[in-house]
């Protein structure tokens, strides 16, 4: 009898269907599926996630997150997930508001009993349009975002980013791409 497939929710926090993060995004699906795995990508910019209301209703409930918008169907893919990808621009020296608002709302999983984050493994994808990562802010989110796994007990698997100016400028650099293509398989194939 074969193992199901691994399943990849990638996470797209650009509002650009065709800009730099989503083609690095895609390079990591194209390796993940060539590993085996079933990946679904999802725009966070096309779903309706409010700001976390600092309610601490996630900490009172054993369901998570009490409030009714979007993310709650995201919740659950993000159970079913093996391995999570976080691909965002640069906006203002930091992630984007689609990615902020969404990581806020994974404030829910924090809660010991019902962590469904701790041991998944994880990848950040990060385009940005300065030419260095400090002077961009690209490692402020990515600091974020390390920080995050760190307290949610996830695995870090690897980080690609790279700076482009122009929507899907960042398929020039062949080098970048081939390591996004790289980590996807990594996602598939590295032990949790």
């Amino acid at each position: 009898m074969t193992s199901p497939a691994p399943k990849v929710l990638i996470l797209l926090g650009s509002p650009r269907r065709a800009g730099n993060t989503a083609a690095l995004a895609a390079r990591i699906a194209e390796g993940a599926e060539e590993a085996g795995a079933q990946v679904e990508s999802i725009r966070l910019n096309a779903l309706k996630i409010s700001p976390c209301q600092a309610c601490d209703g996630c900490r009172r409930k054993e369901k998570g997150c009490v409030v009714d918008d979007d993310m709650q169907g995201l919740y659950t893919k993000i159970k079913e997930a093996d391995a999570l990808v976080y691909a965002s621009p640069v906006y203002w020296f930091s992630m984007s508001a689609q990615m902020k608002a969404f990581m806020d709302r994974c404030y829910a999983f924090g809660v010991n009993k019902y962590n469904d984050l701790r041991g998944k493994k994880t990848a950040v994808a990060m385009s940005f349009g300065d030419r260095d990562a400090f002077e961009s802010g690209c490692v402020n989110a990515l600091r974020a975002f390390q920080d995050s796994f760190r307290y949610t007990g996830t695995n870090l698997v690897g980080m690609v980013y790279g700076s482009a100016d122009g929507a899907g400028e960042i398929k020039a650099d062949t080098d970048l791409m081939d390591r996004a293509k790289a980590l996807g398989r990594s996602l598939v194939l590295t032990e949790a």
